[in-house]
C-alpha cells in the first residue's frame, strides 16, 4: 500500500450538525445565518466554541474565518481553508478537515455554508466580472445559466441513450415524497404529481420547472473530531471513511463540452479515487444524497460512482429504485430539488441523521451513505458509514 492511501479512513468523524430554518426569505444576514448554525453543530456535539481550532467553507461563502471566529467566540485557529467552485465544494469542506486532523493541525473543525441564494443575486447576473473563460465560448450564444448549460448536456443524454423525462421525473419525485416526509423541507406540504411535472413550465428545454432546485436563504454547519475524541461527543459519531476530490483533465466546468466524452464528468474520476481508499463498494452503500441541483445530474452520477452501468442511470430510477425500499434510497432529506438548496450542505446534515438514524425518511439500519458535490464542475464526495 503507497504510504498514506488509507490515512484518512475511519480516523475522523462528524459528531455535530446545524441548521437554520430554510426559506425563501430570511429577514438576518448571511453573517448571522452562519453563526446560528455553526453554534447549533456545536450544541449538538457538546463542544464548546473556544475549542475550536480550524474552519473549512467555500470560496463562494461571504462570511470569512475572521468575522465567525470572533462573533462564535472560538480560540486560537490553526488551519482554514476554502474550497472553490460552489456546489462542487460541500464535500471538500470535511474532507480538508478531516486531513488537517488526521495530520495533527488542528483537533475541533467546523465546515459550514451560509447563504441568501432565495432573496439575493445570482452569481451569473454580476456584468462586471470578467467572464470565465468557458464562458466567453457559450454565454454571448445564449447559454447564460447553469440551467441552460445542463440543458445541453440532458439533451445528448437522453439522444445518446434513449433516456426520457419520465425518468427524470422519477429523480424529482423521490426527492419531493422526501420533502413530504421533513418538516423543515420548503416543500413539505407540496406533493408532486406526474401531471404537474409533465405540463410544467420550461426553464430551459428539456429541462421544466421541477428538474431544476430551489433558491433559498439558509445555512447549515457540521463538527468534525478524530475518531479517538467523537467516541467522548454527546452524538453517535459518523465516520469518514473515504473522501475524495476531482478535477479532470482538460474540464472546463459545467460546460464540459470539449473534453472527448462530456458526458463522463468529474463524478468519474472522484468515484475512481472515492472506492479506491474504501473497504467499501456500491453494493454496499445502504442510502446516497447526491447532489440534485438538476435532475439529470443524478443519472449522471449514479453511473459516474458504480451504481449502474454507462447510459443505464435512467432505467436505473425505473421501479420506485429511488424511493425508500427502493435498490438506492435517494435524498432522504429532500436533497435541492425539495428541501433547500444551499450548494449541498444540506445532503452532507442528511446523511449524518441516516446514520444515527434519526432522519424523518429513516431508512432501516443503514450503515453506509454516499454523500456527492455538484457533477459538472469540479467536485468531491464523501462515503460516511456507522
Amino acid at each position: 500500500m503507497a504510504a498514506g492511501s488509507g490515512a484518512l479512513k475511519d480516523a475522523t468523524a462528524i459528531v455535530g450538525i446545524g441548521q437554520t430554518p430554510f426559506a425563501k426569505r430570511l429577514p438576518e444576514d448571511e453573517r448571522t445565518l452562519a453563526c446560528r448554525a455553526v453554534l447549533a453543530a456545536l450544541d449538538d456535539a457538546g463542544i464548546a466554541p473556544g475549542e475550536v481550532d480550524a474552519l473549512a467553507s467555500y470560496t463562494m461563502e461571504e462570511t470569512d474565518e475572521v468575522e465567525l471566529a470572533k462573533a462564535c467566540g472560538f480560540g486560537d485557529l490553526t488551519f482554514f481553508s476554502k474550497v472553490g467552485f460552489g456546489g462542487g465544494g460541500s464535500c471538500a469542506t470535511v474532507a480538508h478537515l478531516a486531513a488537517a486532523i488526521a495530520a495533527g493541525q488542528a483537533c475541533v473543525g467546523v465546515a459550514w455554508r451560509s447563504r441568501k441564494r432565495g432573496s439575493g443575486p445570482r452569481p451569473w447576473t454580476n456584468t462586471a466580472v470578467q467572464l470565465p473563460t468557458p464562458a466567453q465560448w457559450t454565454r454571448p450564444f445564449g447559454l447564460l445559466r447553469p440551467a441552460d448549460e445542463i440543458a445541453m448536456l440532458t439533451r445528448r443524454y437522453l439522444h445518446e441513450y434513449g433516456a426520457t423525462r419520465d425518468h427524470l421525473f422519477n429523480v424529482a419525485l423521490a426527492c419531493r415524497n422526501r420533502a413530504n416526509q421533513n418538516p423543515a423541507a420548503i416543500m413539505y406540504d407540496r406533493p408532486l404529481t406526474r401531471e404537474m411535472y409533465m405540463t410544467s413550465r420550461w426553464i430551459s428545454e428539456p429541462l421544466c420547472l421541477f428538474d431544476n432546485c430551489l433558491e433559498t436563504d439558509g445555512a447549515l454547519a457540521c463538527v468534525v473530531v478524530s475518531a479517538e475524541r467523537a467516541r467522548d461527543c454527546r452524538r453517535r459519531p459518523v465516520y469518514v471513511h473515504s473522501a475524495a476530490q476531482s478535477l479532470p483533465a482538460q474540464h472546463h466546468g459545467m460546460v464540459n463540452y470539449w473534453n472527448d466524452d462530456p458526458l463522463t464528468g468529474p463524478a468519474w474520476s472522484a468515484a475512481r479515487h472515492l472506492w479506491k481508499h474504501s473497504d467499501l463498494t456500491p453494493e454496499d452503500v445502504d442510502v446516497a444524497q447526491i447532489y440534485d441541483a438538476f435532475t439529470p445530474l443524478v443519472l449522471l452520477s449514479l453511473e459516474g460512482y458504480g451504481f449502474c452501468g454507462r447510459g443505464e442511470g435512467g432505467a436505473f430510477t425505473e421501479g420506485g429504485a429511488l424511493e425508500t425500499g427502493g435498490l438506492l434510497p435517494l435524498n432522504t432529506g429532500g436533497g435541492g430539488l425539495s428541501e433547500a438548496y444551499v450548494h449541498g450542505f444540506n445532503l452532507i446534515n442528511e446523511g449524518v441523521r441516516q446514520l444515527r438514524g434519526t432522519s424523518t425518511a429513516q431508512v432501516p439500519g443503514a450503515s453506509a451513505c454516499l454523500v456527492t458535490a455538484g457533477e459538472g464542475v469540479p467536485t468531491s464526495a464523501l462515503l460516511l458509514r456507522s
